[in-house]
């Protein structure tokens, strides 16, 4: 292979994207390189300039001219950083996370079509040959923090969620096929009857795929939401990656005006136990109970989002 093989390949794939016309592509007014960035402040819980700028290598003159367009145009709000004055805290508003909606939908729209154009014997081909790609060209490090995405569900993800959560908790704990009946039932409730600007569903994405989820659904009780169905791949983690995730609900919860988020889970999840209590969650009460196939510890833990700020 050669540079010139490199570069000729930069060229097609770039055309094959839009990527020199992209706002023309997603009927949107914005580059490749704004999106990108608008995408990255959908999916991160928090972020400021300095992050940005070295998830994404760009020049910080040009970066902030991006910033300044979006609070023009009334997507972000800039806030000074709680852990450091010195730096800025960026958020998205309510209009900045529909355009950043709107331009997932679009761009999946557009992926959807090129690859409707792929026969369906050559498509396992395409997906293994992109992923030799990005070993090839990671040599071969180890994956790192940054290298996660949280993002919105993809088409089959929830189905995901489901087969995850059985697998792992059957293969960790020797949970029953009960525990994938209650994971299919909570995943049903929220793909068929779930209010958006109340209700997520986060996923963990690292090189292409799935890696972790968690939800935040409407409890029962007025002005509470409930965490559920948090999970992190054992391969993935030690990136930080739950900590993310429930950070990720802890924050959409507290701006979409919950006064209460609540989680109930099991003693033996140790590991999950310690991110709850790191963001604040109290225990409120434990009860043995039989579940799963298992004698098992239940556990009712709080977070008063009024009473905690990070």
């Amino acid at each position: 292979m050669t540079v010139q093989d490199i570069r000729a390949f930069n060229r097609f794939y770039t055309n094959v994207i839009g990527a020199l016309d992209y706002s023309r592509r997603l009927y949107a007014p914005y580059t490749l390189t704004e999106s990108r960035v608008l995408y990255e402040l959908a999916h991160s819980p928090r972020t400021d300039a300095a992050d940005l700028r070295t998830e994404l290598s760009l020049d910080a003159g040009y970066l902030s001219r991006i910033l300044n367009r979006f609070e023009q145009d009334g997507l972000i709000e800039r806030t000074p950083s709680e852990q450091d004055p010195r730096r800025r805290r960026i958020v998205l508003t309510a209009r900045g996370r529909e355009t950043a909606a709107l331009l997932a939908e679009r761009s999946a729209e557009s992926v959807g079509s090129l690859l409707a154009a792929v026969p369906a014997a050559d498509r396992p081909r395409l997906a293994e040959a992109m992923r030799t790609v990005r070993e090839i060209l990671s040599e071969g490090r180890p994956p790192r923090r940054e290298d996660v995405v949280l993002r919105e569900p993809h088409p089959g993800d929830l189905g995901w969620i489901v087969q995850r959560n059985a697998a792992l908790y059957a293969s960790q704990f020797g949970w029953n096929a009960d525990y994938e009946g209650l994971v299919a039932r909570i995943v049903a409730d929220f793909a068929e009857d779930h209010d958006p600007h109340l209700e997520r569903v986060w996923i963990a994405e690292l090189d292409g795929r799935p890696v972790g989820c968690v939800m935040c659904v409407r409890d029962e009780a007025p002005g509470t939401a409930r965490l559920r169905l948090l999970l992190v791949e054992p391969d993935a983690r030690g990136l930080g990656i739950g900590d993310r995730l429930v950070g990720a609900v802890v924050e959409f919860a507290r701006e979409v005006g919950y006064r209460d988020l609540v989680l109930w889970t099991n003693d033996v999840l140790a590991a999950a136990r310690r991110i709850y209590r790191r963001h604040g969650f109290v225990l409120c009460a434990e009860k043995p109970h039989r579940s799963f196939g298992k004698d098992l510890v239940g556990q009712d833990w709080r977070l008063d989002l009024h009473g905690t700020a990070e």
